[in-house]
């Protein structure tokens, strides 16, 4: 008997929708307002994991010029039928105060390394669609419902409407087929048939600590759907000393010998303080159907296991990565992620000089249309991430160099920039929660230098920044920052009992460069190394 280690996507790859095609599994996650939309990861033995493509790479696709943080792809939904694969997901330009703007599209493709089509558009009434395959053939769309009045369950219900593909096009009466539990916040629809019955799984309880799976059945499509007796079949809720706490957003996969396993949205806390910075990942459970047709996990209780059995497949590994990228090719590393608009020659470029990537200055951290800023995910709780940078600035306007990013309000920076005293500098800036500051007295000065080698040294909740000028004698600068405010928690910021600000990714570690001037100074980045170190 052989087992997998939870979470079997780590750093924030959240909201995970699973499909079987014939011997290979994938994986779809959401990626809100970073570039190129939706990861899709895949695994022949639901043990070993890599990122393998992202469908959404054209702005054509996904415009997400101008979207709010946590904005952009949420919840996408990847099946399966026919020789096609469906991918559905929301482009959410609005999350904040009564009102949600969710647009829901779908895009096609024969291969699941594409091409992938250009987007339908299907509904805005709420988020989370997913598509539902029924055995004689027709398409069902569900998503919930956002009800914006005033002493209304903002979480209206989940939403059923036929899609036809002929007419590319939702079709039809629409039907709220269920209106949720006591628990609350009702979303993240799946629809599943199982001998005489639809399943309805949904999240709900909210995606922090009180998140949970429901599953409700029915002999009809249309409803009504009854609840699951014992509650939720999966949650963290009230087990504070669970690994894998925030568990629930579920979908469900049957393996090649008809074995069940479930994947969902899990975090794993800092303590004391409670913040995930690697943000919400992706864990795997064994499921069982009991014999009056429910849904359990195989562990026999409704918490998530840290270890899980595997199925009875044969084992299938991937080539381990390299960790430092040398920008010797023409395209960027898939980890690679840039913020709501895709990798141009206008402000990226790995060819203007051979070996390096250049970065023309845009816009600071507090834009939401035009940073120049690449980034990778934290994907574990001890890294070092390290780079070099030949950068001349000739204003204060103009910086460059290595980020730990959050959102537009909460990051730490180690730039490097110009002083009309102290010539070429290196400093640190600092944002929590929108409050501006710089650890340091006074940047210090390195004029004169051609290169400045950078390191980013992370350790749970620890960030220490350095640099040096040969990559091998390395001095200290700033105090040691608190990397568990780079994290949904403490992103979350409500006053007066009203939600000013909430986030839903992760922390990345990259490369920017900002040129508030208009001048567009670049900047070139020689590598990049991100490194995961053994943890405690």
């Amino acid at each position: 008997m052989s087992f997998v280690t939870n979470p079997i996507l780590r750093g924030f790859n959240p909201d995970p929708s699973i499909v079987r095609v014939e011997d290979d599994y994938y994986i779809a996650t959401s990626t809100f307002e970073w570039f190129p939309g939706v990861q899709i990861h895949h695994s022949r033995d639901l043990k070993n994991w890599r990122l393998l493509t992202h469908p959404l790479t054209r702005k054509s696709q996904l415009d997400m010029l101008g979207n709010p943080d946590s904005g952009g792809a949420w919840a996408p939904c990847l099946t399966y039928d026919n020789g096609t694969f469906y991918l559905i997901f929301t482009d959410v330009k609005s999350h904040i105060g009564p009102f949600k703007d969710t647009h829901n599209y779908l895009i096609t493709a024969n291969d699941i390394m594409g091409p992938w089509s250009e987007p339908i558009f299907l509904n805005s009434s709420g988020f989370d669609p997913s598509l539902f395959h029924d055995e004689d053939g027709r398409k069902w769309l569900v998503n919930m419902v956002w009800d914006h009045r005033k002493s209304k369950n903002s979480f209206g219900g989940i939403l059923l409407q036929e899609y036809s593909p002929e007419e590319k096009k939702l079709i039809g009466p629409i039907h709220n087929i269920f209106k949720g539990t006591k628990l609350g916040l009702t979303e993240a629809p799946h629809l599943y048939k199982h001998n005489d019955y639809y399943y309805l799984m949904t999240a709900e309880g909210g995606t922090r600590f009180e998140h949970a799976v429901t599953v409700a059945r029915s002999t009809s499509l249309f409803g009504p759907y009854e609840v699951d007796p014992i509650g939720p079949i999966l949650t963290s809720s009230g087990k504070a000393e669970l690994e894998l706490q925030k568990a629930g957003h579920a979908s469900i996969v049957h393996t090649q010998n008809n074995e069940l396993y479930l994947v969902h949205l899990t975090g794993r806390p800092l303590k004391p303080s409670m913040n995930c910075n690697l943000g919400r990942e992706t864990a795997i459970q064994k499921g069982v159907w009991t014999e009056d047709g429910w849904l359990r996990l195989a562990n026999g209780t409704t918490a998530p296991d840290a270890k899980v059995e595997l199925p009875s497949l044969p084992e299938y590994s991937f080539e381990s990565e390299p960790e430092t990228d040398h920008f010797d090719g023409e395209e960027l590393n898939i980890h690679f992620s840039s913020l709501r608009v895709p990798f141009t020659e206008e402000w990226v470029s790995v060819t203007e000089r051979p070996g390096y990537l250049r970065l023309k200055g845009r816009e600071s951290f507090s834009s939401s249309h035009r940073q120049s800023l690449i980034a990778r995910r934290q994907q574990a709780f001890s890294v070092t991430a390290e780079t070099v940078v030949e950068f001349e600035p000739e204003t204060f306007q103009q910086m460059a160099g290595l980020v730990y990013y959050y959102n537009s309000r909460n990051y730490y920076y180690l730039w490097i920039s110009h002083d009309e005293e102290l010539g070429k500098c290196i400093g640190i800036m600092a944002s929590d929660r929108g409050v501006y500051t710089e650890p340091l007295d006074t940047p210090v000065s390195i004029d004169g230098w051609n290169q400045v080698f950078l390191k980013a040294d992370l350790h749970y909740e620890e960030l220490q920044f350095y640099f040096s000028k040969d990559g091998m004698n390395w001095t200290k600068i700033g105090p040691v920052l608190d990397a568990s405010k780079i994290s949904d928690d403490n992103v979350e910021l409500k006053k007066g009992g009203t939600l000013l600000d909430q986030g839903f990714t992760g922390a990345f570690i990259g490369l920017c460069a900002q040129d508030l001037s208009g001048r567009k100074k670049h900047a070139d980045f020689d590598f990049f190394t991100y490194h995961e170190r053994d943890e405690k």
